[in-house]
């Protein structure tokens, strides 16, 4: 059974960080590629980052670079989102999905291995 486990959302102050780890376990679980989306009331899911094995390939969305930092512990299978100078924003339920090679054809659009979900609220 592929799980996929995300913590570390939470409260933080406009300019504030916060560190989202994601550990998916199972036998058949999919991990070449590990990223994360967020979803916030009323606006469509956004993609924000994913590396792929080997941190061969990496990608963050345009409203997050510079900000946010995708890393992975491959012998683990977690994947970990570190975000620095939060704004209001990136207020948001942000999901941990990772996925095989051939997720990377259509990022976003074809669907991967889904975690429940993290809220993150920036506010003062």
């Amino acid at each position: 059974q592929v799980q996929l486990v995300e913590s570390g959302g939470g409260l933080a102050q406009p300019g504030g960080s916060l560190r989202l780890s994601c550990a998916a376990s199972g036998s058949t679980v999919p991990t070449y590629v590990m990223g994360w989306f967020r979803q916030a009331p009323g606006k469509e899911r956004e993609g924000v980052a994913y590396i792929s094995k080997g941190d061969e390939y990496t990608y963050y969305g345009e409203s997050v670079k510079g900000r946010f930092t995708i890393s992975r512990d491959s012998a683990s299978n977690v994947v970990y989102l570190q975000m620095i100078a939060l704004k209001p924003e990136d207020k948001a339920v942000y999901y941990c999905e990772t996925a095989p090679s051939w997720w990377l054809r259509n990022p976003w659009t074809n669907v991967g291995t889904w975690g429940q979900g993290t809220q993150v609220t920036v506010s003062s």
